[in-house]
């Protein structure tokens, strides 16, 4: 993540400098992939279409948190920690701008009473099934 982005998240607050933490990264990293195994075993369908999108998304969210903590940040605010998987070295990079376009459809589903579309639901989980190892071998790297 470009340093002033960072400069700019500590000052606003949504970003806090602590030690690197390997143990909590690592933690995180398996909560992410249990989290996403799971979900993979359901089959998608409309009644629930808002589990697979939330429990999708945290853990895409968890990955990019166990990278910041692995540089020594905490994120207090979703948008570092998709922000910082934007930056993932991954094959297909263009396909990483929808990451913060996931975050505001879960924002408007916990905030705004927004359900997704099952459309919505299906293209995280492509992308989960496209991506989450690559993303998962890039935070391990």
């Amino acid at each position: 993540m470009d340093q002033s982005l960072i400069k700019n998240y500590l000052k606003k607050g949504s970003l806090v400098k602590r030690s690197r933490d390997i143990n909590r990264a690592n933690s995180l990293i398996q909560v992410a992939k249990i989290t996403a195994n799971s979900v993979l075993e359901i089959p998608i369908k409309e009644s629930n279409s808002i589990l697979i999108f939330r429990e999708l998304y945290e853990a895409l969210r968890q990955i990019g948190d166990a990278k910041l903590w692995k540089m020594g940040y905490e994120a207090k605010q979703h948008e570092p920690s998709i922000k910082v998987l934007m930056d993932a070295d991954i094959k297909n990079k263009p396909v990483l701008n929808n990451l913060d376009r996931f975050r505001i459809i879960r924002n408007d589903m916990n905030y705004r009473g927004f359900k997704p579309t099952l459309s919505q639901s299906q293209e995280i989980l492509d992308f989960w099934k496209s991506y989450g190892k690559e993303l998962l071998l890039w935070v391990n790297s």
